[in-house]
């Protein structure tokens, strides 16, 4: 008990001796002395947060060994910064155009004046991205202010108009901004003037405590009240001091609180027009009227507004709303597209979460398929199925060849892709429905989770013909894809060490395409001997793809080329290099245990020698990630589905 008690009084005292460091205090006089040190002390709030967003640096999405990556982006240039690439997938043109906008507010360009506005479906991450620009200020270092300042204003507002140009060049800064109508009163009254004894203190942003980040909510239209936003007058304060007297001010509304930081507009365009004036006269003008009659007062900070399409489309559409539409940075936050991605939006989650189940291989891939699927435009150019892979960087290989077709043209085809479908909560919905479906379990697998989406779909609040597309991918399309995957996982469970297998195979193959498009010998590996090409070896390769006839011939030498041109750029070269070569390898490891695979896992009975090889099997997908359970699971699908012919 003892050891037990001193280790967490130990962990307090070290906490609070980390956290509690004494804020800094002094006059003035003293704070003008740091900002001649460090002119970067009285940023703007834009430019506060661009630093923040830059602080951990940023790199080139092509900076990668993903040859995917690399396929998708080619030569675009996109960067990724490292603020955001923990917690967001997939978006990062849209990370792209937040980091871009306060770039150039923190510039002082336009958009300075501007309402940064991001607009997506629903759990596309727009109020996700804004917490962590709220997360980003709250682990910034601490703003310096006026020390009793309701709004904690830039300490710089004391200099007197008459003298900042003077005061600018000494402490090469901007001066920009006013006294609120408190701190007004107090230098007359409290101080006499004397501008330079006015104690200034340091505060960390706080959310929690409205220290420079203020969050708006949705207000009823028949009831806006807009002390929400600029505070109020404090009426038993009105019984000493008289209307007009600034001590009777309680500047605690949101764009005051949000002095200095950031203020969040959630759903806003669920506010009536007349209650958005405030936020864009913050921005535009940046000042806001003080409650009574006090005039204006100061503000510097960034407004954060998000909503969902159709409010957008419905404020849009409205011609009186021109004054407010061209003061917004529209940002779309649309739905993540790429398979890979997504698979690790869910993984974030889960890991965030007290999910504790078991999750079986290629569980989140089939959930994260269909999402994906929701959210794709059909194209003439290919199948949605194609499309799905195309984004996600695979090369899809069709009849022998890989098809060529362009990412950036399909995505130039499309208007809305991404900005509708099925939501990561739906996913995440189903995959709780399924663990409580097979809660004796305690995990859940591809099988499960697609009957859980399944009835969900039927379920949902949806059109006859989205529900009617929906069940198509999820009990045909999907169907037919996770069966392929299934096939190649009890393949694997099969061929003991599939990886060299595969490897031997392949490179056998390249000994006698070589020999053959070079009309060589091939140098037995093994004996030395000198022999003749193996056609029919070869044959056996290329037929698994459609590769036949005269198209072989053609096949080999593309094969020869494209993996010659690896070798001379120093690339790794495997069996997975070259994509078509890849899954006639597979497919041919596949048709070489059908007939054992079918037999022994639909068996009721198994002799001795098959019973072995069921448990080598099980053990081997043991071994890749599943468990006991969905190992039984899965297995039982596959006989049930494979095979069938």
């Amino acid at each position: 008990m003892d050891n037990g008690k001193s280790a967490f009084e130990k962990l307090i005292k070290d906490d609070r001796v980390a956290h509690d460091e004494e804020p800094w205090s002094g006059t003035f006089l003293a704070y003008l002395d740091l900002v001649k040190q460090d002119p970067s002390i009285p940023k703007l709030a834009h430019s506060r947060i661009y630093d923040v967003l830059i602080r951990d640096g940023s790199s080139d999405i092509l900076a990668t060994d993903d040859p995917r990556v690399k396929r998708l982006y080619k030569d675009e240039s996109t960067k990724t910064y490292k603020f955001f690439s923990d917690e967001f997938f997939g978006i990062e043109k849209t990370v792209s155009q937040i980091v871009r906008y306060f770039h150039a507010a923190s510039l002082k360009g336009e958009e300075s004046r501007q309402v940064l506005y991001l607009m997506g479906p629903v759990g596309s991450g727009k109020s996700s991205l804004v917490e962590r620009l709220q997360r980003g200020l709250e682990a910034s270092p601490p703003m310096y202010f006026i020390d009793g300042c309701p709004m904690f204003e830039e300490p710089l507002h004391l200099i007197p108009r008459h003298l900042r140009q003077e005061f600018q060049k000494m402490l090469g800064v901007h001066i920009e901004g006013d006294l609120c109508p408190v701190c007004r009163y107090r230098l007359k009254g409290e101080f006499a003037g004397r501008y330079e004894d006015v104690p200034v203190a340091s505060h960390t942003f706080s959310k929690r405590n409205r220290v420079g980040l203020g969050v708006v909510p949705p207000v009823d239209p028949n009831n806006q009240d807009t002390s929400v936003l600029i505070g109020s007058e404090d009426i038993s304060k009105l019984d000493t001091f008289s209307e007009g007297d600034p001590r009777v001010l309680d500047l605690n509304g949101a764009l005051n609180v949000g002095n200095r930081g950031m203020v969040e507009f959630i759903e806003v365009f669920k506010n009536e027009t007349e209650y958005l004036h405030a936020m864009i006269t913050a921005t535009q003008e940046k000042v806001i009227p003080a409650p009574g009659r006090h005039g204006l007062v100061y503000v510097d900070t960034v407004i954060a507004a998000h909503s969902n399409e159709a409010e957008w489309q419905k404020f849009r559409a409205d011609h009186t709303n021109e004054a407010i539409l061209d003061r917004i940075v529209v940002v779309k936050v649309p739905y993540n597209l790429r398979l890979s991605e997504e698979v690790r939006i869910y993984e974030k989650i889960i890991r965030n979460s007290d999910f504790e189940a078991h999750v079986a291989p290629h569980t989140l891939e089939v959930a994260s398929m269909f999402a994906i699927l929701s959210r794709l435009e059909p194209n003439n150019k290919c199948d949605l199925m194609t499309k799905l892979k195309l984004y996600n960087g695979e090369e899809v290989v069709e009849k022998g060849k890989t098809k060529k077709i362009d990412i950036q043209e399909l995505r130039e085809d499309t208007k809305r892709e991404g900005m509708s479908g099925i939501s990561t909560r739906f996913i995440m919905k189903a995959l709780d429905n399924a663990l409580s479906d097979n809660a004796d379990g305690k995990c859940i697998n591809p099988i499960n989770v697609r009957e859980a989406l399944i009835a969900m779909v039927k379920e949902a609040d949806i059109s006859d013909d989205a529900r009617k597309g929906y069940l198509e991918f999820l009990q045909d399309v999907l169907h037919k894809e996770y069966l392929d995957v299934l096939r190649k996982e009890v393949t694997k469970g099969f061929v003991y060490a599939y990886q060299e297998q595969a490897e031997a195979l392949f490179q056998n193959y390249l000994d006698h395409a070589e020999a053959y498009v070079n009309k060589t010998r091939v140098k037995d590996r093994n004996t030395r001997e000198e022999l003749q090409p193996d056609e029919a070896f070869l044959k056996s390769i290329e037929e698994q793809i459609a590769i036949i006839g005269s198209a072989a011939e053609g096949f080999r030498q593309e094969v020869i080329a494209y993996l010659w041109a690896l070798g001379r750029r120093s690339e790794k070269i495997t069996y997975r290099s070259y994509e078509p070569l890849k899954e006639a390898i597979e497919k041919k490891l596949t048709e070489s245990v059908r007939e054992l695979s079918r037999i022994i896992t639909t068996a009721r009975t198994r002799d001795e020698e098959q019973t072995s090889k069921y448990d080598a099997m099980e053990r081997n997908l043991l071994e890749n990630g599943y468990c006991e359970s969905c190992v039984d699971v899965v297995l039982k699908y596959a006989a049930n589905n494979l095979w069938k012919d």
